[in-house]
């Protein structure tokens, strides 16, 4: 059989422990790997890389590398890198089923010569599935970049599975740092909803809203349910005063039918769901979601199918989640490139409302078992997922893992969430609101009936980050009544990161979350109305907290003179001082969103000095300004401009705090003629 070069540069995060054990992360040959063209990338060596996928419970399974055919009398290998060289101590290798059919390894030293390090002679297994230890009396005279495995599989009947390669320079067992906790202080006592929300039949898909206070969930067969079969159907209850759930209703149509429903998500303000499946005008069910919008009336509208570019899911099931901008979408679904059963994707809003086509997020959340039930929180950082791929208690965990970059496919290392959340059973849809101190779940464990949904108190390290909860009002200066308007949020680091809201009074308060981590700026947009920018630091919040800030719009009227609040000048100098940009930014709005009218400025001294100087230096003054606005893209023709000198004070002029307030410009939009 020839041999397969793979080339596969895929580095997986690890863990930090207090011995150095470090993981296979690249493949530099294999013999052969199992292919299935009706599936995606199981059994394939890369699965052999990173962290154990199916441990302590080792059983077989599509995410561990498996040899093309099970008995193959030419032998087969394995050559995997490390991204680290390093003099070791101790192998370990992760027979997941098939063990007993390894007949040598090899190490690969930084300069590709090979080093014999042990030779395994027909049964030295102890069972059908192990952790395979060589320890070494001392460590390795070299420092080893690889390790080829040699197999005979003729040693065993049917396939052999390798699911992890680990080294360390320590005696302690390999095996010891991937020990989840006993400790069942990890997270408090979960607690079951209890019969308020819970019945005999099945409890499912928990979503509580950002803000705590409405729980939507699916019931499964309930007699209430609509239609004949009692398929799912959503159901919702809302936080009381008492601090309890009240008695959930069932969520009116068209939201839900005689079909499938649930709800996957909802947006910071309440006022958009994310829902399972596509919904056909004659009731009929399609795979996909869907968005519906709450109406002035109160009302839900019909669901709104998202059109995803090349979206073809070969998964009866799929769940989706949005992120808190409401611009990434997080999908399970199988694909040509899946990892192996359901794998998460990412997929982007589009500037023409339709969706990109999903990309998977990659070999450190997925794997070859099947991910489900995401969840983004709402600080668009922190992911809850449910998988058997992973080192877990049963089979099914929850895990949590963090988004690193805006490309959205580099996450942190999955985190199991403990063996409070965590059962021998399984364990999926974990949802938390944005004060980050209760999770809701599913789980069959210790039910009313079948399953049932809990509650948990979330410990610190498994906490979203900190949001800041900002409502309010946009309100016109004059009038003091609400008003529709633009207001649009972007992080002071990166502007690219933003979120937009179209406020609407009679929807009530505008409403966002945004990471307490990331100072940002909030601009207030109306057309014939200034624009209003006010910049907000809560770095050093802890805690969840909730603002409330309304914003004022001032009109802008023609042929009326309007100081520029934020542009001052230094005694004598025309120099613009730095922080003009956001006032001038207000007037390059206002001027591409009144095209009917153009700008005068006007520039102003205050009283000391030479008389005809003070004209010169007024006029000068307002060149500077208007050489800014045409550096950004007015054109020069809109703007007149003149200089009084000392001529039209403001203020007293006999003390400087008085004085500095005439050294100023003026703008005037004036009509087109």
């Amino acid at each position: 059989m020839g041999v397969r070069i793979c080339i596969l540069l895929i580095f997986v995060s690890t863990l930090t422990f207090a011995q150095k054990v470090k993981w296979a992360s690249q493949i530099i040959a294999v013999s052969s790997e199992y292919k299935d063209p009706l599936l995606g990338r199981e059994f394939r060596a890369l699965h052999a890389l990173g962290r154990p996928s199916k441990y302590p419970k080792m059983t077989a399974s599509p995410s561990a590398w498996q040899s093309l055919t099970a008995d193959n009398p030419d032998g087969e290998f394995l050559l995997v890198g490390f991204d680290t060289t390093m003099a070791v101590k101790q192998i370990a290798i992760f027979e997941n089923s098939g063990a007993g059919s390894i007949a040598s390894v090899d190490g690969l030293d930084q300069n590709n010569n090979i080093y014999p390090i042990r030779t395994f002679f027909a049964g030295y297994n102890l069972s059908g599935s192990q952790v395979t230890t060589i320890k070494l009396p001392t460590k390795t005279a070299f420092k080893l970049r690889g390790l080829k495995i040699t197999f005979n599989s003729l040693r065993v009947k049917g396939y052999s599975q390798i699911d992890a390669i680990g080294i360390s320079d320590s005696d302690e067992p390999i095996e010891s740092s991937l020990k989840l906790t006993s400790d069942a202080n990890a997270f408090l006592a979960r607690e079951n909803l209890g019969n308020t929300i819970n019945s005999k039949f099945n409890e499912i898909c928990p979503v509580v809203s950002p803000d705590g206070q409405k729980l939507y969930f699916t019931r499964w067969k309930h007699p209430d349910n609509l239609g004949a079969n009692r398929n799912q159907d959503i159901w919702v209850s809302n936080w009381q005063p008492d601090r309890t759930w009240s008695k959930p209703s069932l969520f009116p149509a068209p939201i839900n039918n005689e079909e499938n429903n649930a709800v996957c998500g909802i947006t910071p303000n309440g006022k958009t769901l994310l829902l399972n499946n596509v919904y056909g005008k004659d009731g009929t069910m399609e795979k996909g979601v869907s968005f519906s919008f709450l109406l002035r009336t109160g009302e839900w509208s019909f669901p709104k199918a998202l059109k995803i570019v090349n979206f073809k899911n070969k998964s009866e099931y799929s769940e989706y989640t949005l992120a808190p901008n409401g611009k990434v979408l997080l999908m399970t679904t199988e694909s040509k490139d899946t990892y192996g059963g359901k794998d998460i994707y990412v997929s982007f809003l589009n500037a023409d409302d339709t969706w990109s086509e999903p990309k998977n997020i990659g070999p450190v959340a997925n794997t070859g078992e099947a991910e489900s039930t995401p969840f983004m929180a709402p600080d668009g950082v922190t992911m809850y997922f449910s998988s058997s791929g992973h080192i877990g208690y049963g089979n099914n965990d929850i895990f949590l893992t963090r988004r690193l970059d805006d490309t959205w496919l580099n996450w942190s290392a999955p985190e199991n969430l403990g063996p409070i959340v965590n059962t021998p059973q399984w364990d999926g849809y974990f949802s938390v609101s944005a004060k980050g101190d209760y999770a809701y779940f599913s789980s069959t464990e210790n039910s009313v009936g079948a399953e049932d949904i809990f509650r948990i108190k979330i410990p610190e390290k498994v906490k979203p980050l900190t949001l800041i909860q900002m409502t309010g009002q946009v309100i016109n200066q004059k009038t003091k009544e609400p008003m529709a308007a633009r207001i649009v949020i972007k992080s002071k680091v990166n502007p690219s990161d933003s979120l937009s809201i179209d406020y609407d009074p009679y929807s009530g308060d505008y409403s966002f979350m945004w990471s307490a981590k990331k100072p940002f700026t909030i601009q207030i947009k109306k057309q014939g109305y200034f624009s209003k920018a006010e910049n907000f630091d809560f770095t050093l919040e802890k805690n969840f907290l909730l603002v409330n800030r309304n914003f004022f719009l001032q009109t802008v009227e023609k042929n009326k003179a309007y100081a520029l609040a934020n542009i001052s000048f230094d005694q004598s100098k025309s120099e613009l001082k730095p922080g003009f940009e956001a006032e001038l930014e207000k007037v390059i709005s206002i001027l591409s969103e009144n095209a009917q009218y153009n700008l005068l400025l006007e520039g102003h001294t205050d009283n000391q000095g030479d008389w005809n100087d003070n004209l010169k230096l007024s006029q000068e003054r307002v060149e500077n300004v208007k050489a800014y606005l045409v550096s950004k893209g007015v054109d020069a023709k809109r703007i007149q401009t003149k200089g009084w000198g000392g001529s039209k004070p403001l203020a007293n002029n006999l003390l400087e705090d008085t004085r500095k307030n005439n050294r100023r410009v003026e703008f005037t939009l004036v009509p087109v003629e």
